[in-house]
Parts: C-alpha cells; sequence; structure tokens
C-alpha cells in the first residue's frame, strides 16, 4: 500500500523560497542595466555664465564652456559625448599646476587639448584620436586642460603661447 501525503507548509515554503529568488535575480540584473546605462551615457556639465577667451595673434576668440573641477568630472570628461559645437569646450581645473596626462577611451570625438599654466599661457597643443587608450601627456607643466572639437585650435588660430582668460584660470594665476 502506498501512502502519499501532502504537506501544504513544506510546498509553499519551497515556492515562497523560489519566488523570492527569481525576484531578487530580477532586481539585481535590474541594478546592472542601469550601472551599465549610467557608465555609457555623456556627462553634460553646465555651462559657465562667463565665457572662456582666447588671445591670438589674429584677435579674441570665445568660447562657451563647461567647467570640470571635481575628480569624478575630470575623469569623465567627455566621454560618450558624440558632439559638440565648435565654439563650446570643457576646461579641466586640476588643483595645482603638474603633468598632466590624458586619454581618449570611450571618446567618439575627435579633440584638440589644450594644457594652460597657472597664468593661461597655453603650454602645449595635443590631438586626440577617438578611443585611444594612448597617454596624452606632453612634457610641460600645466593647471588647466581645454578640450575643444579637433581642428578648432588651428581655424581660431590659438597657438602655443597664447593666453586663455577666464575668472577662473585668473584666480589660479593671482594665487
Amino acid at each position: 500500500m502506498s501512502h502519499f501525503s501532502f504537506q501544504p507548509v513544506e510546498a509553499f515554503r519551497s515556492l515562497s523560497q523560489r519566488v523570492l529568488q527569481a525576484f531578487l535575480a530580477s532586481v539585481f540584473l535590474i541594478f546592472l542595466a542601469a550601472v551599465a546605462s549610467a557608465q555609457g551615457s555623456a556627462m553634460r556639465l553646465p555651462v559657465d555664465p562667463e565665457p572662456l577667451v582666447a588671445v591670438t595673434a589674429a584677435g579674441e576668440v570665445r568660447f562657451d564652456i563647461e567647467i570640470a573641477d571635481e575628480a569624478h568630472e575630470r575623469q569623465r570628461g567627455l566621454m560618450f559625448r558624440q558632439s559638440m559645437p565648435q565654439d563650446r569646450g570643457m576646461l579641466f581645473i586640476f588643483p595645482a599646476e603638474g603633468r598632466q596626462g590624458f586619454w581618449m577611451q570611450n571618446t567618439p570625438l575627435p579633440l584638440d587639448l589644450l594644457f594652460v599654466a597657472a597664468d593661461g599661457t597655453v603650454r602645449a597643443i595635443a590631438p586626440g584620436t577617438p578611443f585611444s587608450t594612448a597617454s596624452i601627456s606632453p612634457d610641460v607643466e600645466s593647471q588647466f586642460v581645454l578640450e575643444l572639437v579637433a581642428g578648432t585650435a588651428q581655424k581660431t588660430g590659438i597657438e602655443v603661447g597664447d593666453r586663455l582668460r577666464h575668472p577662473r584660470i585668473e584666480a589660479a594665476g593671482a594665487q
């Protein structure tokens, strides 16, 4: 004779554990998707109300700039940015002069990188090749780096030795 016993409490526990596991797995996958999405999106900083002015041999050129002055902003920069107006740039501000290094990983936009001293003097201009992991680190000391769309420095006549003016640069030069 066979003995059949139905144990509803055990069946309910087993079902509850499976539902809970499935729910937790779903929440975890949603979390991972959100993190991946955030890492792959472009950072947009507010445009500073004061334009940056490049003083060149041909005259003054104005740029609207986003300012990256926090470590996490400097690390992210223009990553994932697909386009940027020709009259826009991102000014990276470092706590002190030193040899700065950049790379273009996750940056699809070709760039000009202007390495700028604490007094606003452009010390080096280097190209940024999209998605490159090669270090862009000229052998100069700089406290600021201005990133512009590739070719902008040449088109506007910005050269090594020119001066950049902006209240944040002038504040650093006064120290």
